[in-house]
């Protein structure tokens, strides 16, 4: 897919540029929104520029891209831009601004890299570019079709018709179309956006999975307020939503999206094990939902994680699902147990006391520490990665090989 001409460049100015993409996309992000601010409002959130996810993001994206073309000349890495395609048209991302962000990034490219950025450089770099661009616009089309709407043209308000405090900072909002028209399709697994305006004027937006079965014309979304720390600002929509909104109020959702979702056409024998911490178990719980509702009788495992019985958001639910499902059982690890769970293990997720089933498909979802350690223990454990399915909260800062 990539020139042999610049496949030569990019081999030879890949290092130089990927130890410079933090300065890149720095100065990339900085000059875009002083031109363009308008991408700040309802495009951008502000919270991960604030914490350089979103720059993180996208360096690591550039360079796991350039390099997969290196690897693999003859293959164009969909794979690798599947996920991406997803956060991009759970925004309403357009085809039109690829050549604005494009202009910015070659833009910080040649400040940064300055001499070193000949022409031939700039050309296989922008092959480059073109070839990752084209194959998201590709991808994104299709997406847009499923779900039956235009490009970009993604939001529809919903209106809150139950608000349930889980924990003291866990709240789940139950949603119904304001329109009164059927609830888009929505596959297990899947993520909103929702779109708020914040108190300055600017809207601002953020994924959350479906905790819910989503066959029905209801949705559910469960949030965790975000706080701030030296790592980042408190989270301005989850505060919105926990603070100022209650029934009867209404939403701007965005059409489902999300590619790590439940394969409803998979065969039923094969095992699940759906492994979460924290706020992770939300995808989970619309699953289990979702083949409770169905009558499943498939092999399930529940692996979750978290600080007590207390701190775990829809843990009565899950428990109640899985008493549902004939072929379901759950494992519960608490670093601080209570008397309400005496059945729980004590401390970190570890799986070496736990039989997993054969040929299970995995789903996982949690903070990325908790992710990488315990993939790490599910590949030990023999488990394949292509195997392994993992969702992300915000920016995607970890791509790991899934190929294994």
């Amino acid at each position: 897919m990539l020139s042999a001409e610049s496949a030569a460049l990019v081999r030879a100015t890949l290092p130089a540029v990927a130890g410079a993409l933090d300065e890149i996309t720095t100065r990339f992000y900085d000059t875009m929104f002083h031109d363009r601010p308008e991408l700040l409002d309802g495009m951008f959130n502000r919270g991960n520029q604030a914490s350089g996810a979103q720059r993180r993001a996208l360096a690591g994206s550039i360079a796991a891209f350039a390099t997969a073309l290196l690897d693999d000349p003859d293959t164009r890495p969909d794979v690798l831009l599947a996920r991406i395609a997803h956060k991009h048209t759970a925004v309403g991302v357009t085809e039109d601004q690829y050549t604005i962000v494009h202009k910015y990034l070659f833009g910080a490219i040649a400040e940064v890299l300055s001499d070193a950025v000949t022409p031939e450089v700039a050309a296989a770099w922008d092959e480059v570019y073109w070839l990752m661009a084209g194959a998201l616009i590709s991808q994104e089309a299709r997406l847009y079709q499923d779900a039956g709407v235009q490009p970009g043209e993604i939001w529809r308000q919903w209106t809150v018709v139950e608000r349930r405090a889980e924990t003291t900072d866990v709240v789940s909002f139950l949603l119904r179309p304001a329109d009164g028209e059927p609830a888009p399709r929505a596959r297990a697994g899947q993520y909103v956006s929702v779109r708020v305006r914040m108190s300055d004027g600017v809207h601002q937006l953020r994924q959350y999975s479906l905790s819910s079965d989503p066959g029905g014309e209801l949705r559910r979304i469960t949030v965790k307020r975000v706080t701030g720390d030296a790592y980042g600002p408190d989270g301005e929509v989850s505060n919105l939503l926990h603070d100022h909104i209650r029934e009867a109020d209404e939403l701007t959702l965005s059409a489902p999206f999300g590619d790590v979702f439940l394969d409803d056409h998979a065969d039923a024998a094969v095992p699940l094990v759906l492994v979460s911490a924290g706020i992770g178990c939300t995808p989970m719980a619309g699953i289990l939902a979702h083949l409770a509702a169905h009558g499943s009788t498939r092999p399930v495992l529940v692996l979750h994680a978290d600080r007590s019985p207390a701190d775990h958001a829809l843990h009565a639910e899950t428990r109640d699902l899985v008493g549902q499902l004939p072929g379901a059982q759950a494992v519960f690890w608490y670093e601080r147990p209570g008397p309400e769970e005496p059945a729980s293990r004590t401390g970190l997720m570890d799986l070496s006391e736990t039989q997993l089933p054969d040929g299970a498909t995995v789903f996982l979802c949690g903070p990325l520490p908790f992710m990488r350690e315990v993939r790490g223990q599910l590949l030990s454990a023999g488990v394949p990665a292509r195997r392994i399915r993992y969702e992300v909260f915000g920016p995607d800062l970890w791509l790991p090989d899934t190929a294994a």
